[in-house]
C-alpha cells in the first residue's frame, strides 16, 4: 500500500504501483482535481476506483470477448464485476513494479505473461507508465512492449476522473464520435452531432454520455470557473481517439486519451519486439 508522492511547486501526486498502477491523488494547491482514492480502494490492490488507472492492453470493451486477429478467434473472460464484456485490458488489477523514483519522477512497470487456458489476454507483453511533474504540469509516458514472437493487437490509454462541480466545463475538437448500444458497445461512427460537440467549451452537467470520438486534435480543456481553475490536457501520437464518459449525477466525468477506438482492438497491429507508446500532459494554470 505504499505511495510515491511526486511534489513540486503548487502540483501534488501521489502513486498507488501496487493499486494497479494507479494515480492516487492529483492536487494543485491542496484541492482534488482528480477524484482522490480512499485507503481501502489502494488496499484493494486494483485500480478501478482510483483518480486514474492505465488502459493496456486495450481501451473500453471486446464485445462478447470475441477477438479476432489475423484469422485467429480468441476468447477473453469477463474481468468487471456487473459488465458482460471483458473491459479495459490487465494492467488496473494488477500490481506493478517501481524501476525509479524520486521527488519529481517515477517509473513503474508490469509484465504479463500468457494466461493459457484462463480466458485471460493471451499474448505476453511488458508496459511501463513513466511520471514527471514539473512546477504546472504532470507527464505522463506510457508504453507496452510486444514480448512475443509474432504480432499482437495492442492498444494503450488512461482513464482520468476528473471532480465535477455544476459548473465544471469541457472544450474539445474531435471529427466523429462511435453511436453505442445499450451496453456501450460501439454500434456505428457518425459526424459528431450538435448535441455532443464541446468545440466551444460548455457546462459537462448539460450532457450524458459514454462514446469513443475518433479524429480528436490531441488535446482537451477543462474549466472550474468558481474554483478559478483551468486543466488543459495534451497528448501526443497515438492518442488519437478520445472516450468520454459523463455519467448522470456523479460526482466525476472521464476524458480518456486512448490509442484505438472502442471495440477496434483487433484491427491494431504490433509487431514481433515492438513498442507502442504515447504522452500525456496534464497542465495546470489559474484563469
Amino acid at each position: 500500500m505504499t505511495l510515491l508522492s511526486l511534489r513540486t511547486g503548487r502540483l501534488a501526486v501521489d502513486l498507488a504501483p501496487s493499486a494497479g498502477g494507479s494515480i492516487a491523488r492529483l492536487a494543485w494547491d491542496g484541492r482534488d482535481v482528480l477524484r482522490p482514492m480512499a485507503e481501502a480502494e489502494i488496499a484493494s490492490g486494483k485500480g478501478n476506483n482510483a483518480s486514474a488507472y492505465p488502459l493496456v492492453p486495450f481501451s473500453n470493451r471486446i464485445a462478447g470477448g470475441r477477438l479476432d486477429f489475423e484469422g485467429e478467434k480468441i476468447h477473453l473472460e469477463r474481468n468487471w464485476s456487473g459488465v458482460n464484456h471483458p473491459m479495459h485490458g490487465d494492467g488496473w488489477s494488477h500490481g506493478w513494479q517501481v524501476g525509479h523514483s524520486d521527488e519529481c519522477s517515477a517509473e513503474i512497470a508490469y509484465t504479463h505473461e500468457r494466461a493459457g487456458e484462463r480466458g485471460g489476454w493471451p499474448f505476453r507483453y511488458r508496459a511501463t507508465q513513466s511520471y514527471r511533474v514539473d512546477d504546472d504540469r504532470l507527464k505522463i509516458r506510457i508504453a507496452i512492449e510486444n514480448l512475443e514472437d509474432r504480432s499482437v493487437p495492442a492498444g494503450i490509454g488512461l482513464h482520468p476522473f476528473f471532480v465535477r462541480e455544476p459548473d465544471t466545463e469541457l472544450a474539445c475538437r474531435a471529427t466523429d464520435v462511435w453511436l453505442a448500444d445499450a451496453e456501450i458497445l460501439p454500434t456505428e461512427r457518425v459526424a459528431v452531432p450538435p448535441k455532443w460537440d464541446f468545440t466551444t467549451s460548455r457546462r459537462v452537467n448539460h450532457v450524458v454520455l459514454d462514446n469513443c470520438f475518433d479524429g480528436w486534435d490531441g488535446r482537451a480543456a477543462i474549466v472550474w470557473p468558481r474554483r478559478k481553475l483551468r486543466l488543459v490536457l495534451e497528448a501526443t501520437e497515438p492518442f488519437r481517439h478520445l472516450v468520454v464518459f459523463i455519467p448522470p449525477d456523479r460526482p466525476f466525468f472521464c476524458v480518456e486519451p486512448v490509442s484505438h477506438a472502442n471495440g477496434q482492438i483487433g484491427r491494431t497491429r504490433l509487431a514481433a519486439g515492438a513498442t507502442l507508446a504515447g504522452e500525456i500532459t496534464f497542465r495546470l494554470s489559474d484563469l
